[in-house]
């Protein structure tokens, strides 16, 4: 009886100690997530690249390629699960909208702590909007130098439900609108091959003369903000969309608010004056847009037609009604020089 519990107590040690070894592994190891279909092609180079310089600073990693939408968030809900906490995706902001959703839906359902997780980028998308807030340059070999350095920030968790029950995490920026009706055009232009900047513009303009209005009614924090027709809302962590546009300029991702700018129903010639403040970073100065910030909003439309459709990051992830907050949470990501 005296062995049998000696070897239960050594047993049992050991299982210790190998979760310890795991969860040891899991802290320090990043757990990168490659996207072989951003970029255009470029994927497998810039990849490369990575490879080398990782190995030449030494910085541990476990590698796993997507094959379909949404795979990464699987794989980093699962990665999560097996005690890893750095993530980094390879790719363009989709990638990185569905990494993070994945390591915060583990997250709230296992009650671990989202500050014990930090997501970082390889850009290699045509976007890559949501490193602009962060100075994260846009060159592999420096991305992989400030992991080794260990270059980290917090930005705000956002919860986002959208309807039929789509629970996301938005890293940057969303929308709904001539917002999301720009980047469902976007998404269709790269299916198509396209991946140069300029698609953004194209369709930017594209929306405009195809401009659709909805009726939406805008809760925040409790207070109505908005009700009747509009063209577009946008919702910010981040300021930049677009391939650099400004939409909600004002935003911080440390603030623990969200960003959100309301286009109402003015002349189309109206907002053709208004589009250069989305370059120039002067929507919140606008007299005909509406621009505020709140811990919690809620959009619902007014009418069965103005059900639109919403993007997150880049991606069409439902229909309105819709309810963005601002958790009280954060959770790490690489960053680079302040500037």
């Amino acid at each position: 009886m005296y062995n049998f519990v000696l070897r239960a107590l050594a047993a049992a040690a050991a299982g210790l100690s190998k979760t310890a070894s795991r969860m040891n592994l899991g802290n320090t190891t990043w757990y990168i997530i490659v996207n072989p279909h951003a970029g255009s092609g470029k994927t497998i180079h810039e990849w490369e690249v990575a490879e080398k310089k990782l190995a030449a600073c030494s910085v541990p990693y476990v590698s796993v390629f997507t094959d379909h939408k949404y795979h990464a968030e699987e794989l980093a809900y699962k990665a999560a699960g097996k005690g890893f906490r750095r993530f980094l995706a390879v790719g363009g902001d989709g990638s990185v909208h569905e990494t993070l959703s994945g390591m915060m839906r583990w997250s709230g359902e296992n009650g671990v702590p989202s500050e014990e997780f930090t997501l970082g980028v390889i850009p290699i998308g045509s976007g890559n909007d949501w490193i602009k807030s962060l100075n994260v340059p846009h060159d592999t070999e420096k991305v992989v130098q400030l992991l080794a350095r260990e270059s980290f920030t917090r930005q705000d968790v956002i919860k986002v439900t959208a309807a039929g029950g789509r629970v996301c995490t938005m890293a940057n920026i969303g929308g709904t609108g001539f917002d999301s009706h720009v980047c469902a055009r976007v998404n269709t232009q790269k299916e198509a091959g396209h991946r140069s900047a300029r698609i953004y513009v194209n369709a930017l303009f594209h929306t405009i003369l195809n401009l659709k209005r909805f009726r939406a009614e805008i809760v925040c924090d409790g207070k109505t903000l908005y009700s009747g027709p509009c063209y577009s809302i946008a919702f910010g962590n981040g300021r930049y969309s677009g391939g650099g546009m400004k939409q909600t300029c004002d935003a911080l991702i440390d603030d623990g608010l969200i960003d959100i700018m309301v286009v109402p129903v003015v002349s189309v010639f109206a907002i053709l004056k208004e589009v250069r403040r989305v370059f120039d970073g002067t929507t919140s100065s606008s007299s005909r847009i509406i621009y505020s910030r709140a811990r919690e909003i809620h959009v619902a439309p007014l009418d069965a037609r103005s059900s639109d459709i919403v993007e997150m990051d880049g991606e069409i992830v439902g229909n309105l009604p819709l309810v963005l907050e601002a958790t009280g949470q954060q959770v790490g990501v690489v960053c680079g020089r302040a500037k």
